[in-house]
Protein backbone atom coordinates (compact mmCIF):
# COMPACT_ATOMS: atom_id res chain seq x y z
CA UNK A 1 0.00 0.00 0.00
CA UNK A 2 1.59 3.58 -0.96
CA UNK A 3 0.34 6.83 0.50
CA UNK A 4 1.16 10.14 -1.22
CA UNK A 5 2.10 13.15 1.18
CA UNK A 6 3.57 16.61 0.43
CA UNK A 7 5.98 16.01 3.16
CA UNK A 8 7.29 13.26 5.32
CA UNK A 9 8.83 13.78 8.21
CA UNK A 10 11.32 10.77 9.85
CA UNK A 11 11.28 10.81 13.68
CA UNK A 12 8.73 12.42 15.83
CA UNK A 13 10.91 14.01 18.15
CA UNK A 14 10.85 17.53 19.38
CA UNK A 15 12.34 18.79 15.90
CA UNK A 16 9.81 16.56 13.51
CA UNK A 17 6.62 16.86 15.62
CA UNK A 18 6.90 20.74 15.59
CA UNK A 19 7.73 21.11 11.93
CA UNK A 20 4.85 19.10 11.26
CA UNK A 21 2.73 21.29 12.78
CA UNK A 22 4.02 23.88 11.28
CA UNK A 23 3.76 22.56 7.63
CA UNK A 24 -0.39 21.49 8.99
CA UNK A 25 -0.78 25.75 9.48
CA UNK A 26 0.64 25.96 6.05
CA UNK A 27 -1.75 23.53 3.78
CA UNK A 28 0.68 20.17 3.64
CA UNK A 29 -0.07 16.94 3.50
CA UNK A 30 1.79 15.85 6.01
CA UNK A 31 3.10 12.17 7.84
CA UNK A 32 5.37 11.58 10.68
CA UNK A 33 7.29 8.51 10.66
CA UNK A 34 8.13 7.35 14.66
CA UNK A 35 9.12 3.99 15.65
CA UNK A 36 9.10 4.53 19.60
CA UNK A 37 6.68 7.71 21.16
CA UNK A 38 5.95 10.73 19.59
CA UNK A 39 8.13 13.56 21.64
CA UNK A 40 11.10 11.40 21.07
CA UNK A 41 14.67 12.20 23.37
CA UNK A 42 13.44 15.26 25.03
CA UNK A 43 10.22 14.45 26.20
CA UNK A 44 11.12 10.55 27.08
CA UNK A 45 14.91 10.07 27.77
CA UNK A 46 15.99 13.81 28.51
CA UNK A 47 14.63 17.14 28.84
CA UNK A 48 11.30 16.56 30.79
CA UNK A 49 11.89 13.08 32.47
CA UNK A 50 15.46 14.67 33.61
CA UNK A 51 14.26 18.25 35.01
CA UNK A 52 11.50 16.35 36.84
CA UNK A 53 14.02 14.50 38.46
CA UNK A 54 16.21 17.72 39.31
CA UNK A 55 12.64 19.37 40.44
CA UNK A 56 12.42 16.15 43.63
CA UNK A 57 16.21 16.58 44.17
CA UNK A 58 15.53 20.46 44.45
CA UNK A 59 12.85 19.62 47.05
CA UNK A 60 14.60 17.31 48.57
CA UNK A 61 17.82 19.36 49.20
CA UNK A 62 15.64 22.53 50.27
CA UNK A 63 13.49 20.34 52.94
CA UNK A 64 16.76 18.98 54.70
CA UNK A 65 17.65 22.89 55.54
CA UNK A 66 14.19 23.83 55.91
CA UNK A 67 14.98 25.19 59.88
CA UNK A 68 16.75 28.11 57.66
CA UNK A 69 13.49 29.20 56.80
CA UNK A 70 12.06 28.58 60.09
CA UNK A 71 10.37 25.43 59.07
CA UNK A 72 10.89 22.30 61.53
CA UNK A 73 10.79 19.14 59.75
CA UNK A 74 11.94 16.03 61.11
CA UNK A 75 13.12 12.44 59.81
CA UNK A 76 13.02 13.72 55.89
CA UNK A 77 13.35 10.84 53.93
CA UNK A 78 13.30 10.17 49.72
CA UNK A 79 10.72 7.63 48.04
CA UNK A 80 12.65 7.55 44.99
CA UNK A 81 9.73 5.20 43.57
CA UNK A 82 7.63 7.60 44.05
CA UNK A 83 10.04 10.17 42.58
CA UNK A 84 10.02 8.19 39.52
CA UNK A 85 6.02 8.07 39.32
CA UNK A 86 6.35 11.61 39.41
CA UNK A 87 8.36 11.86 36.78
CA UNK A 88 6.50 9.32 34.29
CA UNK A 89 3.23 11.13 34.74
CA UNK A 90 4.41 14.21 33.62
CA UNK A 91 5.88 12.69 30.57
CA UNK A 92 2.56 10.73 30.24
CA UNK A 93 0.68 14.14 30.13
CA UNK A 94 3.41 15.84 27.97
CA UNK A 95 3.43 12.67 25.52
CA UNK A 96 -0.80 13.13 25.26
CA UNK A 97 -0.47 16.19 24.58
CA UNK A 98 1.38 15.78 21.71
CA UNK A 99 -0.76 12.88 19.89
CA UNK A 100 -3.50 15.31 20.67
CA UNK A 101 -1.58 18.34 18.45
CA UNK A 102 -1.57 15.52 15.51
CA UNK A 103 -4.53 14.65 15.20
CA UNK A 104 -5.60 18.56 15.55
CA UNK A 105 -3.65 18.94 13.02
CA UNK A 106 -4.61 16.24 11.00
CA UNK A 107 -1.43 14.96 10.70
CA UNK A 108 -0.68 11.21 9.71
CA UNK A 109 1.38 9.50 12.13
CA UNK A 110 3.07 6.05 10.93
CA UNK A 111 4.52 3.75 13.95
CA UNK A 112 7.52 2.02 12.53
CA UNK A 113 10.51 2.41 11.11
CA UNK A 114 11.40 4.22 7.55
CA UNK A 115 14.24 4.18 5.37
CA UNK A 116 14.28 5.88 2.12
CA UNK A 117 14.87 4.10 -0.67
CA UNK A 118 16.20 4.52 -4.42
CA UNK A 119 14.75 5.57 -7.55
CA UNK A 120 12.10 3.51 -7.93
CA UNK A 121 8.44 2.75 -9.90
CA UNK A 122 7.41 4.94 -7.36
CA UNK A 123 9.50 7.88 -7.94
CA UNK A 124 12.00 9.04 -10.16
CA UNK A 125 14.28 10.15 -7.27
CA UNK A 126 15.19 8.99 -4.02
CA UNK A 127 12.73 9.57 -1.76
CA UNK A 128 10.09 6.83 -1.81
CA UNK A 129 10.07 6.09 2.16
CA UNK A 130 9.76 1.89 3.03
CA UNK A 131 8.04 1.66 6.80
CA UNK A 132 8.18 -1.48 8.67
CA UNK A 133 5.70 -0.97 11.16
CA UNK A 134 5.31 -2.08 14.68
CA UNK A 135 2.23 -3.96 14.22
CA UNK A 136 3.90 -6.51 11.40
CA UNK A 137 1.95 -5.37 9.30
CA UNK A 138 3.14 -5.31 5.63
CA UNK A 139 5.43 -2.34 4.69
CA UNK A 140 3.85 0.79 4.01
CA UNK A 141 5.23 2.85 0.70
CA UNK A 142 5.17 6.65 1.88
CA UNK A 143 5.67 8.60 -1.65
CA UNK A 144 6.29 12.35 -0.21
CA UNK A 145 7.32 15.77 -2.47
CA UNK A 146 9.78 16.44 0.21
CA UNK A 147 11.40 14.86 3.46
CA UNK A 148 12.74 16.29 6.61
CA UNK A 149 15.00 13.87 8.58
CA UNK A 150 14.90 14.05 11.97
CA UNK A 151 15.87 11.25 13.78
CA UNK A 152 17.93 12.98 16.73
CA UNK A 153 20.65 11.06 18.40
CA UNK A 154 21.77 8.78 20.94
CA UNK A 155 24.51 8.72 24.10
CA UNK A 156 27.61 7.83 22.62
CA UNK A 157 30.60 6.52 25.22
CA UNK A 158 34.32 6.19 24.96
CA UNK A 159 35.72 2.96 22.78
CA UNK A 160 36.10 0.10 25.06
CA UNK A 161 33.55 1.27 27.58
CA UNK A 162 30.56 -1.06 27.09
CA UNK A 163 27.36 0.21 28.02
CA UNK A 164 25.74 -2.56 30.33
CA UNK A 165 22.69 -0.96 31.58
CA UNK A 166 23.21 -2.13 35.28
CA UNK A 167 27.02 -0.98 36.52
CA UNK A 168 27.67 1.45 33.50
CA UNK A 169 24.95 3.59 32.40
CA UNK A 170 23.74 6.64 29.95
CA UNK A 171 21.49 9.11 31.10
CA UNK A 172 19.21 6.65 28.81
CA UNK A 173 19.55 4.23 31.31
CA UNK A 174 19.75 5.95 34.42
CA UNK A 175 16.52 7.80 33.87
CA UNK A 176 15.00 4.33 34.58
CA UNK A 177 17.07 3.34 37.69
CA UNK A 178 14.41 2.29 39.97
CA UNK A 179 16.66 2.63 43.59
CA UNK A 180 19.66 5.13 44.01
CA UNK A 181 23.27 4.02 44.21
CA UNK A 182 25.10 4.66 47.06
CA UNK A 183 27.84 6.41 45.03
CA UNK A 184 28.98 7.03 41.20
CA UNK A 185 31.63 8.06 39.05
CA UNK A 186 30.59 10.30 36.31
CA UNK A 187 32.87 10.30 33.04
CA UNK A 188 32.15 13.34 31.35
CA UNK A 189 31.31 16.90 33.24
CA UNK A 190 29.53 18.72 30.70
CA UNK A 191 26.14 19.67 30.36
CA UNK A 192 24.07 16.18 30.98
CA UNK A 193 27.39 15.53 33.32
CA UNK A 194 26.86 17.73 36.05
CA UNK A 195 23.53 17.84 35.45
CA UNK A 196 23.31 14.80 36.78
CA UNK A 197 25.95 15.30 39.24
CA UNK A 198 24.26 17.92 41.08
CA UNK A 199 20.78 15.85 40.93
CA UNK A 200 22.16 12.75 42.26
CA UNK A 201 24.39 15.05 45.24
CA UNK A 202 21.14 16.47 46.22
CA UNK A 203 19.43 12.82 46.70
CA UNK A 204 22.16 11.58 48.79
CA UNK A 205 24.62 10.16 46.55
CA UNK A 206 28.35 10.34 46.70
CA UNK A 207 29.43 11.75 43.89
CA UNK A 208 32.25 12.00 41.57
CA UNK A 209 32.92 13.41 38.27
CA UNK A 210 36.06 13.13 35.70
CA UNK A 211 36.48 15.38 32.81
CA UNK A 212 39.19 15.47 30.13
CA UNK A 213 39.23 19.28 29.54
CA UNK A 214 40.75 22.03 32.01
CA UNK A 215 37.44 22.62 33.80
CA UNK A 216 33.86 21.41 33.56
CA UNK A 217 31.21 22.83 31.22
CA UNK A 218 34.21 23.96 29.01
CA UNK A 219 31.69 25.27 26.48
CA UNK A 220 30.58 27.72 29.25
CA UNK A 221 32.46 31.46 29.63
CA UNK A 222 35.42 30.72 32.07
CA UNK A 223 33.69 32.29 35.20
CA UNK A 224 30.64 30.27 35.19
CA UNK A 225 33.01 27.07 35.05
CA UNK A 226 35.12 28.32 37.46
CA UNK A 227 32.23 29.16 39.96
CA UNK A 228 30.31 26.06 39.45
CA UNK A 229 33.60 23.84 40.22
CA UNK A 230 33.48 26.27 43.38
CA UNK A 231 30.36 25.17 44.65
CA UNK A 232 29.76 21.79 43.62
CA UNK A 233 33.29 21.53 45.54
CA UNK A 234 31.15 23.57 48.38
CA UNK A 235 28.49 21.13 48.26
CA UNK A 236 30.65 17.84 48.44
CA UNK A 237 31.07 16.33 45.01
CA UNK A 238 34.81 15.42 43.74
CA UNK A 239 35.50 17.10 40.40
CA UNK A 240 38.71 15.65 38.83
CA UNK A 241 39.38 17.76 35.80
CA UNK A 242 42.49 17.34 33.47
CA UNK A 243 41.76 13.78 33.71
CA UNK A 244 41.95 11.15 31.00
CA UNK A 245 39.45 7.71 31.52
CA UNK A 246 41.34 4.37 30.89
CA UNK A 247 38.19 2.14 29.22
CA UNK A 248 39.91 -0.96 29.54
CA UNK A 249 41.16 -0.88 33.38
CA UNK A 250 36.94 -0.64 34.11
CA UNK A 251 36.93 -3.83 36.70
CA UNK A 252 33.27 -5.41 38.14
CA UNK A 253 33.34 -6.32 41.74
CA UNK A 254 31.50 -5.70 44.80
CA UNK A 255 31.71 -2.27 42.88
CA UNK A 256 32.93 -0.73 39.65
CA UNK A 257 36.66 0.64 39.46
CA UNK A 258 37.98 2.41 37.05
CA UNK A 259 41.24 4.21 36.41
CA UNK A 260 42.21 7.53 34.43
CA UNK A 261 45.29 9.38 34.39
CA UNK A 262 45.89 12.48 36.02
CA UNK A 263 48.42 14.88 36.40
CA UNK A 264 51.19 12.32 35.57
CA UNK A 265 49.76 9.45 37.74
CA UNK A 266 47.30 6.52 37.29
CA UNK A 267 44.51 7.28 39.50
CA UNK A 268 42.08 4.52 40.62
CA UNK A 269 38.38 5.89 40.97
CA UNK A 270 35.20 3.57 42.69
CA UNK A 271 31.72 3.40 43.26
CA UNK A 272 28.49 1.55 42.86
CA UNK A 273 27.72 2.51 39.21
CA UNK A 274 29.81 4.66 36.52
CA UNK A 275 27.64 6.69 34.43
CA UNK A 276 28.45 7.98 30.85
CA UNK A 277 28.05 11.10 29.68
CA UNK A 278 30.88 12.01 26.64
CA UNK A 279 28.35 13.25 24.26
CA UNK A 280 26.10 11.88 21.41
CA UNK A 281 25.78 10.77 18.44
CA UNK A 282 23.53 11.35 15.16
CA UNK A 283 21.20 8.31 14.26
CA UNK A 284 22.11 8.39 10.66
CA UNK A 285 22.23 4.46 10.19
CA UNK A 286 20.04 2.24 8.38
CA UNK A 287 18.05 5.11 7.00
CA UNK A 288 18.61 4.54 3.80
CA UNK A 289 21.03 7.54 3.15
CA UNK A 290 23.37 5.29 1.05
CA UNK A 291 20.77 5.67 -1.16
CA UNK A 292 20.47 8.94 -1.99
CA UNK A 293 23.63 12.17 -2.44
CA UNK A 294 22.99 13.18 1.03
CA UNK A 295 26.91 13.79 2.43
CA UNK A 296 27.88 13.39 6.12
CA UNK A 297 30.53 15.14 7.81
CA UNK A 298 32.12 14.17 10.74
CA UNK A 299 29.33 11.82 11.26
CA UNK A 300 26.34 14.48 10.78
CA UNK A 301 23.97 15.55 7.81
CA UNK A 302 25.52 18.62 6.13
CA UNK A 303 22.61 20.59 5.09
CA UNK A 304 22.70 24.37 3.99
CA UNK A 305 21.34 27.33 5.98
CA UNK A 306 17.75 26.31 4.94
CA UNK A 307 18.98 22.42 6.12
CA UNK A 308 18.55 21.42 2.78
CA UNK A 309 20.95 18.57 2.38
CA UNK A 310 22.40 17.15 -1.24
CA UNK A 311 18.95 15.85 -2.78
CA UNK A 312 17.09 19.33 -2.50
CA UNK A 313 13.79 18.02 -1.70
CA UNK A 314 15.16 16.28 1.42
CA UNK A 315 16.06 18.42 4.74
CA UNK A 316 17.65 17.23 8.08
CA UNK A 317 17.00 19.12 11.00
CA UNK A 318 18.33 18.27 14.91
CA UNK A 319 20.71 16.36 16.30
CA UNK A 320 21.48 14.49 13.46
CA UNK A 321 22.68 17.49 11.80
CA UNK A 322 25.33 18.66 14.42
CA UNK A 323 25.46 21.99 16.21
CA UNK A 324 23.78 23.05 19.15
CA UNK A 325 22.50 19.36 20.26
CA UNK A 326 19.34 21.51 22.08
CA UNK A 327 15.44 20.64 21.80
CA UNK A 328 14.46 24.56 21.17
CA UNK A 329 17.21 24.66 18.30
CA UNK A 330 15.90 21.54 16.69
CA UNK A 331 12.14 22.96 17.02
CA UNK A 332 13.44 26.40 15.26
CA UNK A 333 15.52 24.28 12.49
CA UNK A 334 12.23 22.23 11.66
CA UNK A 335 10.01 25.81 11.62
CA UNK A 336 12.84 27.09 8.81
CA UNK A 337 13.11 23.53 6.82
CA UNK A 338 8.96 23.65 6.67
CA UNK A 339 8.56 27.50 5.29
CA UNK A 340 11.63 27.05 2.97
CA UNK A 341 9.83 23.74 1.90
CA UNK A 342 6.57 26.08 1.32
CA UNK A 343 8.18 29.00 -0.40
CA UNK A 344 7.55 31.02 2.63
CA UNK A 345 11.33 32.86 2.61
CA UNK A 346 12.28 32.25 6.35
CA UNK A 347 14.94 34.07 7.93
CA UNK A 348 17.65 32.03 8.82
CA UNK A 349 18.97 31.31 12.16
CA UNK A 350 21.68 33.32 14.20
CA UNK A 351 22.91 30.74 16.65
CA UNK A 352 24.66 33.36 18.48
CA UNK A 353 21.23 34.15 19.43
CA UNK A 354 20.35 31.18 21.04
CA UNK A 355 20.06 30.82 24.80
CA UNK A 356 21.55 27.69 26.40
CA UNK A 357 20.62 26.54 30.10
CA UNK A 358 22.34 23.69 32.33
CA UNK A 359 19.77 22.65 34.82
CA UNK A 360 22.04 22.14 37.98
CA UNK A 361 22.00 23.09 41.21
CA UNK A 362 22.73 26.40 40.74
CA UNK A 363 21.75 26.93 37.14
CA UNK A 364 23.29 28.33 34.37
CA UNK A 365 22.44 30.40 31.42
CA UNK A 366 23.77 31.69 28.87
CA UNK A 367 23.86 33.26 25.24
CA UNK A 368 25.93 34.70 22.63
CA UNK A 369 29.79 34.70 22.81
CA UNK A 370 31.80 34.11 25.99
CA UNK A 371 34.30 36.78 27.01
CA UNK A 372 37.14 34.57 25.25
CA UNK A 373 35.44 33.63 22.04
CA UNK A 374 34.39 37.93 21.51
CA UNK A 375 38.21 38.65 22.32
CA UNK A 376 39.34 35.77 19.55
CA UNK A 377 36.78 37.15 16.69
CA UNK A 378 38.75 40.60 17.45
CA UNK A 379 36.45 42.59 19.92
CA UNK A 380 37.44 44.62 22.27
CA UNK A 381 35.66 44.00 25.07
CA UNK A 382 34.09 45.29 28.40
CA UNK A 383 32.61 43.24 30.98
CA UNK A 384 30.16 44.37 33.74
CA UNK A 385 29.41 41.29 37.16
CA UNK A 386 27.19 41.63 39.33
CA UNK A 387 26.33 39.04 42.38
CA UNK A 388 23.17 37.51 43.86
CA UNK A 389 24.11 38.36 46.96
CA UNK A 390 23.35 41.92 46.94
CA UNK A 391 19.91 40.94 45.28
CA UNK A 392 16.95 41.03 47.97
CA UNK A 393 15.20 38.14 46.42
CA UNK A 394 17.83 36.20 46.10
CA UNK A 395 18.94 36.34 49.88
CA UNK A 396 14.83 35.66 50.29
CA UNK A 397 15.18 32.35 48.39
CA UNK A 398 18.04 31.17 50.34
CA UNK A 399 20.29 30.97 46.69
CA UNK A 400 22.67 33.72 46.71
CA UNK A 401 25.94 32.37 45.57
CA UNK A 402 26.21 33.47 41.42
CA UNK A 403 26.18 36.14 39.48
CA UNK A 404 25.42 37.98 36.40
CA UNK A 405 28.32 38.78 33.43
CA UNK A 406 27.81 41.00 30.44
CA UNK A 407 30.18 40.89 27.69
CA UNK A 408 30.06 44.36 25.71
CA UNK A 409 32.15 45.73 22.61
CA UNK A 410 34.33 48.65 24.18
CA UNK A 411 33.66 50.20 20.54
CA UNK A 412 30.13 50.28 19.74
CA UNK A 413 28.66 49.13 23.26
CA UNK A 414 26.91 45.94 21.29
CA UNK A 415 25.89 43.65 23.76
CA UNK A 416 28.00 40.37 23.01
CA UNK A 417 27.14 37.95 25.43
CA UNK A 418 25.10 37.15 28.82
CA UNK A 419 26.23 34.66 31.57
CA UNK A 420 24.48 34.07 34.28
CA UNK A 421 24.43 31.15 37.34
CA UNK A 422 22.57 31.41 40.36
CA UNK A 423 18.85 30.57 41.30
CA UNK A 424 16.52 30.60 38.49
CA UNK A 425 18.67 31.88 35.59
CA UNK A 426 17.03 29.58 33.27
CA UNK A 427 13.69 31.51 33.21
CA UNK A 428 15.31 34.58 33.05
CA UNK A 429 18.09 34.37 30.14
CA UNK A 430 15.07 35.07 27.53
CA UNK A 431 15.04 39.07 28.43
CA UNK A 432 19.15 38.26 27.43
CA UNK A 433 18.28 36.43 24.32
CA UNK A 434 15.87 39.34 23.58
CA UNK A 435 17.96 41.83 23.77
CA UNK A 436 20.83 40.12 21.52
CA UNK A 437 18.13 39.86 19.12
CA UNK A 438 17.32 43.56 19.13
CA UNK A 439 21.02 44.12 19.22
CA UNK A 440 20.69 46.11 22.35
CA UNK A 441 23.67 48.20 24.33
CA UNK A 442 23.91 48.11 28.11
CA UNK A 443 22.26 51.41 28.86
CA UNK A 444 19.26 50.12 27.01
CA UNK A 445 19.19 46.74 29.48
CA UNK A 446 20.15 49.16 32.59
CA UNK A 447 17.31 51.33 31.40
CA UNK A 448 14.71 48.62 31.14
CA UNK A 449 12.74 49.19 34.98
CA UNK A 450 13.47 45.36 36.39
CA UNK A 451 10.79 45.31 39.32
CA UNK A 452 11.83 44.77 42.76
CA UNK A 453 12.02 42.82 44.50
CA UNK A 454 13.14 40.13 42.03
CA UNK A 455 15.98 38.04 40.58
CA UNK A 456 15.93 40.22 37.45
CA UNK A 457 17.53 43.20 38.83
CA UNK A 458 20.55 41.61 38.90
CA UNK A 459 20.76 42.06 34.54
CA UNK A 460 20.18 45.78 35.35
CA UNK A 461 23.33 45.90 37.47
CA UNK A 462 25.18 43.95 35.81
CA UNK A 463 24.27 46.42 32.49
CA UNK A 464 25.01 49.34 34.94
CA UNK A 465 28.40 47.60 36.45
CA UNK A 466 29.46 47.78 32.71
CA UNK A 467 30.33 51.59 33.16
CA UNK A 468 31.33 51.29 36.45
CA UNK A 469 27.27 52.64 37.25
CA UNK A 470 25.82 49.85 39.74
CA UNK A 471 24.13 50.79 42.38
CA UNK A 472 24.13 48.11 44.80
CA UNK A 473 27.84 47.41 44.33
Amino acid sequence: MSKEYDLVILGGGTGGYVAAIRASQLGLKVAVVEKGKLGGTCLHAGCIPSKALLRSAEVFATTKRSEEFGVITKDVTLDFLKVQERKNKITEQLYKGVQHLMKQGKIDVIEGYGRILGPSIFSPIPGTISVEMNNGEENEMLIPKNIIIATGSRPKSLPGLVIDGEYVLTSDEALQMESLPKSIVIVGGGVIGIEWASMLHDFGVEVTVLEYADRILPTEDHEISKEMQRLLKKKGVKLVTGAKVLPETLEKGEGITIQAEHKGETKSFTAEKVLVSVGRQANVENIGLENTEIVLEKGYIKTNEFFQTKESHIYAIGDVIGGLQLAHVASHEGIVAVEHIAGENPIQIDYSLVSKCVYSSPEVASVGFTEVEAKEKGFTVKVGKFSFRAIGKALVFGESDGFVKLVVDEVTDDLLGVHMIGPHVTDMISEAGLARVLDATPWEVAHTIHPHPTLSEAIGEAALAVDGKAIHA
